[in-house]
């Protein structure tokens, strides 16, 4: 499986996001009312209020920012190096990255490579670069290009095998192919409460960095190889 890609070429990553405002309270008058449209979508139950399900606001890119990016590469042999852009302000955060996908990420037969990445991290990238008036890196634009032109790689969707119907997560994926859970501090559900109310940006960029190693880990077991170590890997200042 995958064997035709060169593994050197993937940049392997992951994204957090969380709401544009600590709370409900800090929302505009405007923006207050397109998130009660959004929230009739979400809500489950009367006990629900568009307010009480703000925090949830974070996975939607037009009403949440990013604040972490973690990528990963592979350098000469299995060495995989681990970087993180992150910080509040999210226009720096997509400016230094873009930066890095324009010096390396270029060629053709370069690659994307993320779990869930072509339903979240892809677009979400995309949307906030195009709110923040950032030009599109080729490799996230895919406007007028044909599905085989896209180089981006979903290790959630490998794992369909072409069946549409099933949600696979990334720590039920990794269990079930005996890699060490990713999920042993935080998860998606805690990236709120830690960033706005703990203030513990560091925390969050651990977790998404375990999370990009779990992402290349996977797909080193897609391809039948054996998986990293943990001298394997390097941080990236």
């Amino acid at each position: 499986m995958l064997e035709n890609i060169n593994i050197q070429n993937i940049l392997f990553l992951d994204i957090e996001t969380v709401p544009q405002h600590a709370s409900y309270a800090g929302v505009s008058e405007v923006f207050r009312g397109l998130w009660g449209k959004k929230a009739k979508q979400i809500i489950r139950d009367d006990s629900e209020t568009p307010e009480s399900i703000y925090r949830q606001a974070g996975i939607y890119a037009e009403f949440g920012k990013i604040i972490c990016i973690s990528c990963g590469y592979f350098s000469e042999g299995r060495k995989l190096r681990i970087k993180s852009f992150y910080g509040d302000d999210e226009k720096i955060v997509l400016n230094d990255f873009c930066e890095l996908l324009r010096k390396f990420f270029t060629r053709n037969d370069k690659l994307l490579c993320a779990h869930n990445g072509k339903e979240f991290d892809f677009p979400f990238l995309a949307r906030r670069m195009v709110v923040n008036r950032i030009k599109l890196p080729t490799v996230l634009d895919t406007s007028g290009k044909k599905p085989w032109e896209v180089n981006h790689l979903d290790t959630m969707e490998l794992w369909k095998f072409g069946d549409y119907k099933s949600f696979t997560s990334l720590l039920l994926l990794a269990n079930i192919l005996g890699i060490r859970t990713p999920k042993d501090d935080i998860d998606g559900s805690m990236v709120w409460e830690v960033y706005w109310k703990e203030k513990n940006l560091e925390r969050i960029v651990t977790y998404c960095q375990k999370d990009v190693l779990t992402v290349a880990q996977i797909l080193l077991r897609f391809k039948g190889d054996q998986l990293l170590s943990e001298n394997d890997v390097e941080l990236v200042a």
